[in-house]
């Protein structure tokens, strides 16, 4: 027999379709780092609830999978990170730990921005006695502008695919991003046009899609191996190199120690920069144009 509702009951019901809690809710975002986080937000608007699983004062390889982190990914509908094994030391633990099915493997609530950008410095041998060496390349595509439009053009695609109702959103929200994007990529390689062939030392292997989009030139690296730390015979050594290939840079992170750096800098005579590296990573990186904006004024500053 079909259960007819009480006309009172029937018109509250409906009554509760029209208040604005009634809607669909919010697609749940769980976002590795910062920069993914930022990205979500600029195509999802109102229509996403993120969580940043980092800060951009903390090194994205060495973070402790905590029972909070858990948490949030055990309700996630979409599990955005940067992959490539960046997050090898901890998000396998979350991922299963959270028994949250649509974000594991294959399924289409896992995505990885570096699976749709062409990876730098792959490795011809794999060796763990080389250091924080990733199998399928350098893993810290964010500081490539361009980087960012290619992942977010994908993301954006499989947004749409998991939240259908709100597909148009996202992707009148892709087209206007992209537009103003693409525009300030053209601002900021106007504007540093003068860095380009500008030699440079790094303090970690974190800055090679950086250095290919304004042409700078990688002449030393502070750490011995990727991920360890730089000892006073190490940073001598570097130092002796560059009295015969001089610098103008030593180039570091925001979340990296400032020891060997200003050490450096202060040794051979060049000017210590600190660049956000991705969003949050000092006041005026509030957002993604916020870190390349300060990106490329810190790097220009630094050659004056």
């Amino acid at each position: 027999m079909k259960h007819v509702y009480p006309t009172w009951r029937a018109g509250l019901l409906a009554a509760a379709l029209l208040l604005p809690g009634a809607a669909q809710a919010a697609l749940k975002v769980f976002a590795c780092e910062p920069e993914w986080g930022a990205l979500v937000r600029e195509i999802g608007g109102d229509r996403v609830d993120v969580y940043t699983a980092t800060t951009a004062m903390q090194d994205p390889h060495r973070i402790e999978a905590r029972p909070s982190l858990i948490a949030r990914a055990r309700s996630a509908d979409l599990l955005v990170c940067t992959g490539a094994e960046l997050e090898i030391g901890w998000l396998p633990v979350i991922l299963g730990e959270s028994g949250n099915r649509s974000i594991q493997a294959g399924q289409p609530g896992q995505f990885f921005a570096a699976d749709f950008v062409a990876l730098r410095e792959k490795p011809a041998v794999l060796d763990r006695a080389a250091g924080d060496v990733h199998a399928a390349g350098n893993p810290h595509i964010q500081t490539d502008p361009r980087n960012i439009a290619r992942v977010g053009a994908a993301l954006a695609e499989r947004m749409a695919a998991l939240d259908a109702a709100d597909a148009g959103v996202y992707r009148k929200r892709w087209a206007d991003f992209s537009t103003r994007w693409n525009a300030a990529i053209a601002r900021w390689e106007k504007a540093a046009a003068p860095l380009k062939g500008t030699p440079v030392v790094v303090q970690h292997k974190a800055f090679p899609y950086l250095l290919n989009w304004l042409g700078l030139k990688e002449v030393a690296v502070l750490e011995p191996k990727p991920g360890v730390e730089p000892s006073l015979a190490s940073l001598a050594a570097v130092k002796q190199r560059l009295a015969a290939e001089p610098a103008k840079l030593v180039i570091r992170a925001a979340y990296q120690p400032a020891r060997p750096s200003e050490w450096i800098a202060a040794q051979a005579g060049v000017k210590a920069v600190v660049v956000p590296f991705t969003v949050g990573g000092d006041a005026q990186s509030g957002d993604l144009f916020g870190l390349f904006d300060s990106t490329v004024s810190k790097l220009l500053a630094g050659l004056k």
